[in-house]
């Protein structure tokens, strides 16, 4: 048998909060997220707000400690796809989250992509050295409620995208590298809004890609999506997913 008759096509998935529901984790930058119902607490996850004020980076450190994301285990969507990983399938995860789940479900690190980085490490702003998040918050609650940077003494920043900063420019051209090469692309959990992240289903598509939404509420894409899919995430994305192994394997 040849190689191009058992080759099988690689799968592109773009995941937003929405996957991450059923762990417990809300969606802060939905319609009725917390970004948009309280201001002050944006100012938390604000560049600039962070920098140069003390007062916020204490809040800061005190919401990490507090936050679920942390304390959250993945759910059936996210263990679905490892399993879709694992079957022989190429996958590519491209993430909008910065939860982790992906990678604790199983699926390798090195096929996800964390468009905006990560919470479970923090990075200092000054000499960048990156260390884990728990050690950080261990210290939070030993007593030091703006922790320095034990190499330099700089100010310390979870190692996620704050509002106000870029995105990393390595991990964006990887993204537009898989949207435009994978032939199957599923954007579930995610309102196709914020960009760059929602451009890339344009580009998935461009390139001939089958596009598959999975979202409760309508996108700007899903005219040029090959189905729709309204349903539970939880229950849609594995069903798509075996679906799909099925017809691939």
């Amino acid at each position: 048998m040849s190689t191009e008759a058992t080759r099988r096509p690689l799968v592109a998935i773009l995941s937003g909060a929405g996957i991450s529901t059923d762990s417990g984790i809300p969606d802060y930058r939905g319609p009725q997220g917390l970004w948009r119902r309280d201001p002050e607490a944006e100012k938390l996850v604000t560049y600039e707000y962070y920098m140069s004020d003390p007062d916020i980076r204490r809040r800061s450190w005190q919401m990490r400690r507090d936050s679920q994301a942390l304390r959250a285990k993945p759910n059936q969507a996210h263990e679905a796809v490892a399993r879709l990983e694992r079957s022989g399938t190429p996958v590519r995860v491209i993430t909008q989250n910065v939860d982790g789940l992906h990678q604790l479900a199983g699926l390798p690190a090195r096929k996800v992509l964390e468009l905006h980085g990560t919470a479970r490490a923090v990075q200092c702003t000054r000499c960048t050295a990156r260390s884990e998040m728990a050690e950080a918050l261990e210290r939070v609650a030993g007593g030091e409620p703006d922790p320095a940077c034990l190499a330099c003494g700089g100010i310390l920043k979870s190692a996620t995208v704050m509002f106000g900063e870029s995105l990393d420019p390595e991990v964006l051209t990887g993204a537009v590298a898989v949207a435009e090469a994978c032939e199957i692309f599923i954007a579930v959990g995610t309102s196709l809004q914020v960009q760059p992240a929602a451009s890339l289903t344009g580009m998935a598509a461009e390139s001939g890609a089958r596009l598959i939404i999975v979202n409760a509420e309508p996108t700007p894409y899903d005219e040029l999506a090959d189905e729709l899919i309204r349903e539970p995430i939880g229950t849609a994305l594995p069903a798509l997913l075996e679906r799909i192994a099925a017809a691939e394997g």
